[in-house]
């Protein structure tokens, strides 16, 4: 079964939404690679892996099953999209740009006994979903476990999103 959400009047306001919510954005990152940390392609935005960067610029760190619970790994997946949001906002100017999220993919930092990389990726999936609503803060999704990631975060989320025409 397929879903698909037909395009409609654009009524709802995400920049709005997310001045409601009461968040505050960090600092886009800057790539410290060879890599672009966003990349607009015909009407499609793609962002690499994002960690779960707090405002005051560092990275929330630890393994999910052995430094943090399943709860902070949440939470600093919701931090990771925080993040994700503060690239859109600087690459685009406006999470209005943004038609409807494609896919994220999250990986998860965590212990080999660790099983619930979906409920973890679930924080970046629920924020997405509060800026952009249901029909189109939800999009596909993968969320897997890894033995590490970079500077030991407990999670890196990637992104495609649709944008406006």
């Amino acid at each position: 079964m397929f879903f698909h959400t037909e395009k409609k009047d654009r009524m709802y306001n995400a920049d709005k939404q997310f001045e409601k919510l009461g968040l505050v954005l960090p600092l886009a990152p800057k790539p410290l690679g060879a890599y672009k940390p966003c990349l607009i392609e015909g009407k499609y935005l793609y962002l690499s892996g994002h960690l779960p960067v707090q405002t005051n610029g560092k990275p929330i760190t630890g393994r999910i099953g052995s430094d943090l619970d399943m709860e902070a790994g949440k939470l600093a997946a919701r931090q990771a999209g925080l993040t994700m949001l503060a690239t859109i906002r600087s690459c685009l100017g406006s999470l209005n740009k943004v038609k409807r999220v494609i896919k994220i993919f999250g990986m998860v930092n965590c212990t080999p006994d660790f099983g619930r990389h979906p409920y973890v990726v679930n924080g970046c999936s629920e924020l997405f979903a509060d800026v952009w609503g249901n029909d189109n803060g939800v999009g596909t999704r993968s969320a897997a476990g890894f033995g590490s990631l970079p500077d030991n975060v407990p999670v890196e989320i990637e992104g495609i999103f649709e944008l406006e025409e």
